[in-house]
């Protein structure tokens, strides 16, 4: 059986030619079938003059459920979440294209390595895009597939030219080259422990640049307190925007989804004795398919998934119990004790701290301060080992908040309208983090600053975090963190320098914000609720996930509901309405304030904590191609909640929806279509 990193490089001398299949990704899903099926006439450079599909994302690279296997079966689910597909299970992998090609945005989303994998097991050699996600990308790299998006190498391999391995790594850093050259992370390292026992302790000459000493934001001075003894600056040097170097984290956590594969992939490089590093740094979420059950019973093959679940859970904790690390797993009373966002949150993150997770949401925890950030199962088996993460020092978007928003409006909705910013729209934010400042975050609570950086990744960012203030030691007071080991906390939260450098500043006026919704199929379209002029009748409500299972969203929910109530208007009888708190912390709060009394009164079904319908995998999913739901998670991506159409929208908008029915405000939710 092959293994997920069984995977070698041809080093620095390979070169590469065209030898197999081409497999273009068109917007004309009927061109990318008859590629498949063999049908199709046209070449690969025909093809490439259409319409390339963009934002693709690792949902319709591989489904959900898919990632509860992780060996070559892999392979046989590559691309079967994509949108229009017309193809069916193993069509990709019976292709065997040695280049897969789409348009910009490629690999947006979840951060699952199991992408990458179906590729690489269907037999993808190199990726080409117009642009990439950072965390596909990188999760491409450390398993050794090659991404370029010059198209003009693509151009000459068509043309039958052999290409020396450096055509396609010419705007990549030199740790990144050195990695590809290595055939992935592994190899890198195993070739930096080779030198270093060959040269005395020697560290690699391959060394990241420096700048010389200049101001700093808040993010490079995090990233420059934590770098790694392997590749310390000389002096009082500066890191650089767009050199990578390897840091040290403080918090490194992953979910059952993941953690089998890594636990694997720990074994089998680091040996059986291998032991968590600072193991009480380390978290291990049982999260994300606790209620996974309820809604595989009722699909095709669903025991044998339901088995397949059970055996990831059974995997991770025997893990976590053997290696070391805090195991938080199932609840006594159903779900999990918490989504993995929130309790880092609630919990566990500080100001200051590097946190890395098998979630592209880690980024939630820079409500804070923290520098958070999704990573891939290489990425986090190898830091289990060492700590250690290779980052790719990003450029900076500071987000200036010009005052706070109106009453009904939330973070939320600020959100989605930055997601359709035309300083932020597109690609123009892909690697970057967005630095939250400016007068408006003193009127934004920890939830609500959790909400905007959650959604980092859905605007193409690395992550996204506030400077601490006031709100912060505020909220770290009353939230006490974990005891845990940390040998390189800072002796001082790092704050911006006043003349640090910025990609841009991008200035706001949250009271502008008006109620958004992002209509189905990506977060990015988002658009002004009262745009939607045709009325949107919903068969399910969804309001949960660790976007939108918080405290605070608790309050918005149960603001709109106690409204419902005292007019006597309930959920209708045709519409499933479901609340999912975050974290046990919240279910806490909501029963102390009567909210789950309130949510039942009006006829919503209440539901502990799990990550659940948000990926397709609880109470709330759609179950057929024609149903409607709206929901505050953070996606909307082709199949992340089942076959449906799916809306996003604030808590607000997902209570006023519940009652009235139909997509709606909550000014006119008491219009057409409510049924007291």
């Amino acid at each position: 059986m092959q293994r997920p990193d069984d995977f070698t490089g041809g080093g620095p001398d390979r070169t590469i030619s065209l030898r197999g299949n081409v497999l273009v990704v068109t917007e004309d899903p009927d061109l990318l079938a008859a590629q498949l099926d063999g049908s199709g006439t046209r070449t690969a450079a025909e093809l490439l003059r259409e319409p390339l599909r963009d934002n693709i994302s690792t949902d319709e690279i591989i489904p959900g459920w898919c990632c509860y296997w992780y060996d070559e079966k892999l392979g046989d689910y590559a691309y079967l979440g994509l949108r229009d597909r017309t193809f069916g299970e193993g069509a990709v992998k019976r292709f065997a294209p040695q280049i897969v090609v789409s348009g910009a945005a490629k690999g947006c989303g979840s951060s699952r390595e199991h992408a990458v994998y179906a590729e690489k097991y269907s037999g993808v050699q190199l990726v080409f895009a117009r642009s990439f996600e950072r965390i596909y990308q990188q999760n491409c790299r450390n398993v050794g597939i090659v991404t370029c998006d010059d198209f003009d190498v693509l151009a000459a391999l068509l043309d039958g030219e052999e290409l020396p391995l450096e055509a396609f790594t010419r705007g990549a850093n030199e740790i990144e080259r050195a990695i590809i050259d290595c055939g992935g992370l592994f190899g890198f390292n195993r070739e930096h422990r080779a030198h270093r026992a060959h040269h005395d302790g020697e560290q690699s000459a391959i060394r990241p640049a420096f700048s010389g000493r200049r101001p700093l934001n808040v993010v490079e001075k995090i990233i420059q307190s934590r770098l790694s003894p392997r590749n310390r600056p000389p002096g009082d040097d500066s890191v650089r925007i767009g050199e990578s170097y390897f840091v040290e984290t403080d918090v490194r956590f992953s979910h059952e989804y993941v953690t089998p594969m890594a636990a694997g992939m720990f074994g089998r490089q680091f040996g059986p004795q291998a032991r968590l590093a600072d193991p009480e740094s380390c978290y291990f979420f049982q999260d994300h398919l606790s209620l996974a059950d309820q809604v595989l019973k009722r699909r095709e093959g669903g025991p044998e998934l339901i088995a397949r679940v059970d055996d990831l859970g059974r995997r991770q904790q025997e893990f976590a119990e053997l290696a070391g690390g805090h195991f938080i797993g199932p609840s006594d009373s159903g779900g999990s004790r918490a989504i993995c966002h929130n309790h880092i949150l609630e919990h566990v993150a500080g100001p200051g701290d590097v946190i890395v997770g098998t979630d592209s949401h880690t980024c939630t925890a820079g409500a804070v301060g923290a520098l958070a950030f999704g990573v891939g199962a290489t990425d986090i088996a190898n830091s289990w080992y060492n700590r250690e993460i290779l980052v790719k020092v990003p450029a900076v978007i500071r987000i200036n908040l010009l005052g706070g928003l109106r009453p009904g409006v939330s973070a939320k909705d600020l959100m989605l309208a930055l997601l359709a910013h035309p300083r932020i729209e597109g690609s123009q934010t892909l690697g970057k983090v967005l630095l939250f400042t400016g007068p408006g975050c003193a009127g934004l609570n920890i939830d609500e600053r959790a909400t905007l950086c959650n959604m980092a990744v859905e605007a193409g960012g690395m992550t996204a975090l506030f400077e601490p203030d006031d709100v912060t030691y505020a909220y770290l007071a009353a939230h006490p963190r974990d005891a845990r080991a940390s040998a390189s906390a800072p002796p001082e939260v790092p704050t911006s320098d006043a003349d640090a450098t910025y990609a841009s500043v991008v200035d706001i006026t949250p009271a502008d914000v008006e109620p958004m919704v992002a209509l189905p199929g990506d977060p990015r379209n988002a658009v002004p609720l009262a745009s939607v002029r045709e009325e949107v009748k919903v068969d399910k409500v969804y309001g949960g996930s660790c976007t939108g299972g918080k405290a605070y969203d608790m309050d918005m929910y149960a603001d709109v509901f106690e409204l419902a109530r005292a007019r006597g208007a309930k959920v209708p009888a045709d519409v499933q309405a479901y609340i999912q708190v975050g974290s046990e912390n919240v279910m806490r709060y909501a029963v102390e304030r009567g909210y789950i009394a309130l949510f039942e009164e009006v006829g919503v079904q209440v539901l502990p904590p799990s990550c659940g319908a948000c990926i397709n995998a609880g109470p709330g999913v759609s179950e057929r191609p024609d149903e409607v739901t709206v929901s505050a998670q953070n996606r909307n991506f082709p199949g992340r909640s089942g076959p449906g159409q799916v809306y996003l929208a604030s808590p607000y908008i997902v209570a006023a929806t519940a009652i009235a029915g139909r997509l709606s405000s909550v000014e006119d939710m008491f219009g057409t279509g409510v049924r007291a």
